[in-house]
């Protein structure tokens, strides 16, 4: 990746009194794939408007491929791709006419809108669908019709905004998968915002959370991991031996073999398992402390910290995790 696509710098959006989005710092490299994550109400939708050129920041400077979009509102449109939550077609049109609408709307030639058209519409795994009408689409198909729509005038960027709601959990696969090899093959750079944790986690090379107009965090998944697990970043889930579930003294004795061994930063206990957080990776010391103390081995596992567990923890502490 060479140069920045996205550079956000104090942006801001007030309401009146309200702050949509606070102070937000953020940049984007070519063929990056950035996951916006917060929750329903977090700003991550009034920031997509203002980097669209289609709702004016009150403080800060929003650039898009160079370009301002409060100055050059049209000439960013034309190089971003904008997927939002639910897509409008022409319900009686087919999916492959409704591309071929888009295409010549975008100043595209007959001809070369339907190549395009038929070449998307390939890509997308919409061929054998390509003369049904788009009313007739089920959510999963307009999605894609709708991936098909954004890439016709060939952007450089393209922004999804909650693409996978409503999506059946195959074809939520499928889609990001298409998103994936996009970025790859194309070099394009897209911004996924979402609430949905596993799947940005997919996806994305980087992710940011997002939540009251401000960015908490960014960065890829070990960055995020060792930030805010960094006295424990490693961790082992093991089961309770029955004999240590059914005396209280024997737990006890369990739980202090545990701690005992050299690395191990804290045991908790929760629905018949200990998750035991380290400073390093013990688990042969574990395994072998436990069977040496005379313990039952049930059940081991080595866990590693997703995007669910940065995002919980995360708020468990608070914002103070600098």
């Amino acid at each position: 990746m060479t140069g920045k696509i996205i550079e956000l710098n104090g942006l801001t959006k007030k309401y009146g009194d309200f702050t949509a989005v606070d102070h937000l710092d953020l940049s984007v490299g070519k063929g990056e794939v950035f996951g916006l994550l917060g929750p329903n109400g977090a700003g991550k939708s009034t920031t997509i408007l203002m980097l669209l050129g289609l709702t004016e920041p009150t403080e800060g400077t929003v650039r898009v491929c160079d370009i301002d979009p409060v100055s050059r509102p049209v000439e960013v449109k034309k190089k971003v791709g904008y997927l939002p939550e639910d897509v409008g077609f022409y319900e009686k049109y087919s999916g492959l006419e409704n591309l071929v609408f888009t295409g010549r709307l975008n100043g595209l030639p007959e001809s070369i809108a339907r190549k395009k058209a038929l070449e998307l519409i390939e890509k997308t795994g919409l061929a054998e669908q390509a003369s049904k009408k788009a009313g007739l689409y089920s959510r999963g198909m307009r999605q894609r019709l709708g991936l098909a729509d954004v890439l016709i005038k060939d952007p450089e960027v393209i922004i999804l905004d909650e693409p996978i709601l409503g999506i059946d959990p195959y074809g939520v696969r499928e889609f990001l998968e298409m998103i994936v090899t996009l970025s790859k093959e194309e070099g394009l750079t897209v911004l996924f915002s979402s609430h949905h944790l596993y799947q940005v986690q997919q996806v994305c090379d980087r992710v940011g959370l997002f939540v009251g107009g401000k960015l908490l965090a960014e960065g890829d998944i070990n960055t995020l991991s060792r930030k805010l697990f960094g006295n424990s970043p490693f961790a082992v889930e093991i089961g309770v031996p029955g004999n240590a579930e059914r005396d209280p003294a024997i737990l006890a004795g369990f739980k202090e073999t545990l701690l005992n061994v050299d690395g191990v930063q804290q045991v908790k206990e929760k629905d018949h398992k200990m998750l035991i957080e380290c400073s390093r990776d013990v688990t042969a010391e574990i395994s072998r402390t436990i069977i040496q103390s005379g313990f039952e081995l049930t059940y081991l596992s080595k866990k590693e910290y997703g995007l669910d567990d940065i995002y919980y923890r995360y708020f468990e502490g608070g914002t103070d995790h600098d």
